[in-house]
């Protein structure tokens, strides 16, 4: 894909869709929804054995990955599944046979294997961050509504009882109107400076130009494969691309965010190869009917100074902090708090109104057999809308500038140079 043609499918209007007809499934085609799903993982190991796990009760038709000792090892768990290293192969050979696809590939690929199954008229389940840039984040936003597929981000929380109950309390109005939340991560990683320099031949169980995919030419490093690339610019955006989805998931999902007005970034290493340090982000979004405006900031290795002036001295290492009319409400993935803790001593909380999930996989699943794309509660227009937001915090970075963002356009509208850091040049052969 040539840049001049990102740039101008990028900054089009995105509201305006062209006109798509709809494939159907083979499930929906000849099957009742009490039969089983037909699917397809790519990239089953690691984080993807979960994923795996998840979808392992259905008829797991193909697996599909660059490394053969992964694919050997994913294949004892579903030893009748077919075996692939290209994903572009699988799909079309079994193009007639799959209902859904897995995608738990690195960022760098998660939109070219996603686009591609959905252009197909396949149901997709995609780790999080839905993809590595915005455009490509826009971009599958599009296809899954104009394909009607059903969709599921894997920000996996999302599906627990303490977020459902947190959303709960903040929606019932416990802590009053909410205008400002903190959200961090006080972990950090070593800080990445240029290429590796150790560039050995590359093993024979691992197909390095189908790794790479869409990503320019390198040579092959130990460096970035099998954990490490998440720290480099080409295939990952750091512990905020990793864990923002995940973090910012509740206040997103509590207080009905969706388009962030404003990002600015501070902090953190400017290199053109290593990813960020420790970075503070600092997000806008407008009031939303009777609801305030909200700033968010986001923290990389740190805490929060306000934690301490507001006297919480049991924060957790992750987490997100309302800061109420009312009160503050602190949680994080397993447990919630409401403060000043003798104010809610004798509070009583609002009766449950969310209820409990069948499981994340198990909602797309659900969904897929009964071809409702709306019945999944991370699905693509919402997890999309989640991940442009983390993403765009670090085009701010990289362009050293507060960014003002029109999510109509899909473009930076006071900084030109920051537009260029919301896609990436794919290398020839390569396109959404």
């Amino acid at each position: 894909m040539s840049k001049i043609l990102t740039r101008r499918q990028f900054l089009r209007n995105t509201s305006l869709m062209a006109a798509s007809a709809v494939c159907v499934p083979a499930f929906c085609q000849d099957a009742a929804p009490s039969n089983k799903l037909n699917v397809v993982v790519i990239g089953p190991c690691n984080r993807g054995a979960a994923n795996l796990s998840g979808v392992i009760n259905e008829n797991v038709i193909a697996i599909c990955d660059v490394n053969s000792q992964y694919l050997d090892q994913a294949g004892q768990r579903v030893p009748n599944a077919k075996h692939y290293a290209d994903f572009r192969k699988m799909l079309e050979e079994l193009d007639r046979e799959i209902d859904g696809v897995v995608v738990s590939t690195p960022d760098h690929t998660h939109a070219v294997c996603a686009a591609m199954a959905m252009k197909m008229g396949k149901h997709c389940y995609c780790e999080k961050p839905l993809a590595h840039d915005v455009f490509e984040t826009r971009r599958l936003q599009e296809i899954a509504a104009e394909k009607k597929v059903v969709t599921q981000l894997g920000t996996q929380i999302h599906a627990g009882d303490n977020y459902r109950r947190v959303v709960e309390l903040i929606q019932s109005g416990a802590i009053g109107k909410v205008a400002e939340v903190h959200t961090w991560l006080n972990y950090s990683r070593p800080i990445k400076v240029g290429r590796p320099t150790d560039t050995p031949p590359v093993p024979e169980y691992l197909n390095w130009d189908l790794w790479l995919g869409p990503v320019a030419e390198r040579p092959y490093s130990p460096a970035y494969v099998p954990g490490e690339w998440r720290r480099y610019w080409a295939f990952g955006n750091g512990l905020l691309g990793d864990f923002g989805c995940h973090y910012m998931d509740l206040p997103f999902w509590a207080l009905g965010l969706q388009d962030c007005l404003t990002a600015e970034s501070f902090g953190g290493n400017r290199d053109p190869e290593g990813v960020v340090g420790d970075v503070k982000v600092e997000y806008t979004f407008p009031a939303r009917g009777d609801q305030p405006p909200v700033k968010l900031t986001w923290y990389t290795g740190m805490k929060p100074s306000i934690l301490e002036e507001k006297g919480i001295t049991d924060a957790p290492e992750t987490g997100n902090l309302f800061i109420g009319t009312d009160g503050l409400l602190l949680a994080n993935y397993g447990t919630h708090k409401l403060y000043p803790e003798e104010k809610f001593a004798d509070f009583k909380r609002p009766d449950p109104w969310i209820p409990t999930s069948i499981g994340h996989h198990e909602e797309w699943i659900q969904a897929c057999k009964n071809n409702q794309p709306e019945a999944t509660t991370c699905r693509f227009s919402y997890g999309g809308r989640l991940t442009e937001t983390v993403l765009l915090g670090l085009v701010a970075f990289k362009a050293e500038s507060k960014i003002e963002w029109d999510p109509v356009a899909a473009k930076v509208t006071n900084c030109e140079r920051a537009n260029d850091f919301l896609y990436t040049p794919y290398r020839e052969g390569w396109t959404l």
